[in-house]
């Protein structure tokens, strides 16, 4: 039901398994949020395969034994929307970790909302 929530399963797992890479279904919003993850170091990359069916593959950042990724949360479901204003925009885990939030200027991170004072669905917490 939640395209972006099974994206963002499927980054969990394999993180947690150490695979280097995960295949997912392509969809312009996916693709907004690995640009974010990239931005914030949390991948290495991404890129869309041009096939019949388009696939966003995106290669997971591995240090030693560990995912870079500690923890990722799906906020804002189909049910229950999460929408904020400019001052309400959470902070995750004190700062050390990013929300990603899909705004009228695109999807960006919590900082970059605060800092150009707009709000917007609160899509993601990753720390």
């Amino acid at each position: 039901m939640d395209p972006v929530a099974d994206m963002l399963t499927c980054v969990r797992n394999a993180n947690l398994a150490l695979k280097p890479e995960v295949v997912v279904r392509y969809s312009k919003l996916k693709e907004n949020v690995a640009r974010v993850l990239k931005q914030e170091g949390f991948i290495v990359g991404y890129y869309v395969s041009d096939e019949k069916l388009k696939k966003l593959h995106i290669n997971l950042k591995i240090k030693g034994r560990k995912g870079v990724i500690e923890g990722i949360k799906k906020i804002s479901k189909p049910g229950l929307r999460h929408y904020v204003s400019a001052d309400e925009i959470p902070r995750v885990l004190g700062g050390l970790g990013i929300s990603i939030i899909s705004t009228s200027k695109g999807v960006i991170t919590g900082q970059e909302a605060r800092a150009q004072k707009i709000g917007g669905e609160v899509l993601v917490h990753v720390w």
